[in-house]
């Protein structure tokens, strides 16, 4: 199977002067992954292991020095020069649920927002049935859609995070650190709700966490980071059972239940 998303060679710099940023902070320094169809690739590390920013890089939040991001074998650049269905196709879920939403904006609203913005995949017809069938998708009642979002706890809002996402219908969920400010029972239900959602609807992921006990819950492969590199990539069973590096070892040292054999 070919992949769906490739990063390659990518560098990215924070500060510094110049065009070649020399005495900048290096974030991220030649990172390349790859993610197929359906697949789920966990990139787990520490915090300032450069994660993030490559999360940001493939959504287009953020720009790289150097290397590319392709989708389908063509080029991402910033999300605002993005054709439309490449925005559509790629959408991230963020890691504080409720400062991802307006608190004075219902949940019916925040769902129109999306299919306003993305107005080639607003359902046609009756747009109230559309809205509780996507609510339903991440298993909330559409008694919601009038409820606002400073009104909801923080695993609805996440919730209504995964919705507003699934709404335009994409391929690719970016998952910063989406399960890490919820409560631990309410992490659970959200990564169950994420392997539900990437069978029902055919979903690819790529989960950002620091937390490897939550990564051995959803991922078929792992990309270990530290210091804006790769240091271990590979199937989770071989990097989560017998990993190569030693900072992999670290992480699964600090994991407080991973639930694998070493």
């Amino acid at each position: 199977m070919s992949d769906m998303l490739e990063v390659s060679d990518l560098r990215v710099t924070f500060g510094g002067r110049g065009r070649r940023r020399r005495d900048g902070l290096v974030a991220v320094d030649g990172v390349s992954l790859r993610v197929a169809p359906e697949e789920t690739l966990a990139v787990v590390g520490e915090s300032g292991s450069g994660k993030t920013t490559v999360a940001r890089c493939v959504v287009g939040l953020q720009r790289a020095d150097s290397g590319s991001v392709t989708f389908d074998g063509q080029p991402l650049g910033p999300a605002g020069r993005r054709p439309p269905e490449l925005q559509r196709a790629i959408q991230m879920v963020f890691q504080d649920p409720r400062s991802s939403l307006n608190p004075r904006m219902s949940v019916a609203a925040l769902i129109g927002e999306a299919w306003r913005t993305h107005p080639a995949a607003a359902p046609p017809g009756d747009r109230a049935e559309a809205l509780h069938r996507v609510l339903a998708d991440v298993g909330l009642d559409g008694d919601v859609a009038g409820r606002r979002a400073g009104d909801l706890s923080g695993g609805q809002c996440q919730r209504v995070s995964i919705a507003r996402a699934l709404a335009v219908g994409p391929r690719l969920l970016v998952c910063d650190e989406a399960v890490s400010a919820l409560d631990v029972s309410v992490q659970a239900q959200i990564l169950r709700l994420l392997v539900d959602l990437r069978r029902s609807h055919r979903l690819a992921l790529l989960f950002i966490s620091h937390d490897l006990g939550v990564v051995h819950q959803i991922a078929d492969r792992v990309a270990v980071m530290r210091g804006g590199i790769v240091v271990e990539e590979g199937p989770a069973g071989e990097v989560l059972g017998a990993p190569r590096h030693e900072y992999t070892q670290t992480l699964l040292d600090a994991a407080l239940d991973l639930g694998v054999e070493a």
